[in-house]
């Protein structure tokens, strides 16, 4: 194995539009900040500083096929870009390929894990994470509704509603079908306390389901405990 030639640390970018999620995820780099610097965490804006690898949340966000991350790709600002996700289909995965993206990475991984992904993409491999279980999110993350009891893909789903979209886009772009869609919906409707669509995205509104637009420059981490 090559010696690590590395003076500096690995410049990242964080992209969703939730503030919530962002900064989950970027707590998760909190312990390896002599590897990994979060240069910038980006909501609906595009990007500014230069950027060794860019870490895109899937959460909530376009299908692959809509051209996002090829435009990520494509920035000039941006070397490299992961995806980061529950979803493994492998339709997903070569379409995220086939437009450049270096990285498909599980949201399963541990920190350490992340890490080390990232330090590859940056060495120049190409990394897709193995198709995880359903199992329970990295420690660290976040998401909208979290402490009202509501499950990371809960979430998803009913921030695509606040977004208006439609059960058979949240079908196509999630990757789940009809009939699972629907059973999320109801889960939801039923921890939040709502019976209609309508007043789902009044309270997802109110609850932080909409989409953040500002970025937040210059990531400071937590002080290590």
């Amino acid at each position: 194995m090559a010696a690590d030639t590395r003076t500096r640390p690995i410049r990242v970018a964080l992209i969703n539009d939730y503030d919530v999620v962002l900064i989950g995820l970027a707590h998760m780099f909190d312990r390896y900040q002599d590897r990994v610097t979060i240069a910038e965490i980006d909501a609906e804006e595009s990007l500014a500083d230069d950027i060794d690898v860019v870490l895109y949340d899937d959460f909530a966000q376009p299908e692959p096929g809509s051209g996002v991350l090829r435009q990520l790709v494509d920035n000039p600002h941006a070397h490299r870009v992961v995806v980061y996700t529950w979803n493994f289909h492998r339709e997903l995965v070569d379409q995220a390929l086939s437009v450049g993206v270096r990285g498909y990475v599980s949201k399963t991984l541990a920190a350490r894990d992340l890490v080390a992904a990232i330090e590859a993409v940056q060495a120049g491999e190409v990394v897709v994470s193995d198709a995880p279980p359903r199992s329970a999110a990295a420690l660290g993350l976040d998401w909208p509704g979290r402490r009202e009891g509501i499950s990371d893909r809960e979430a998803e789903v009913l921030a695509l509603i606040t977004q208006g979209r439609s059960n058979a886009e949240i079908a196509e772009i999630t990757y789940l079908s009809p009939n699972t869609v629907k059973t999320y919906i109801r889960s939801v409707y039923r921890k939040i306390g709502v019976t209609s669509r309508t007043q789902a995205v009044l309270w997802g509104v109110r609850h932080g389901f909409a989409p953040d637009h500002r970025r937040i420059d210059n990531w400071v981490p937590s002080a290590p405990s």
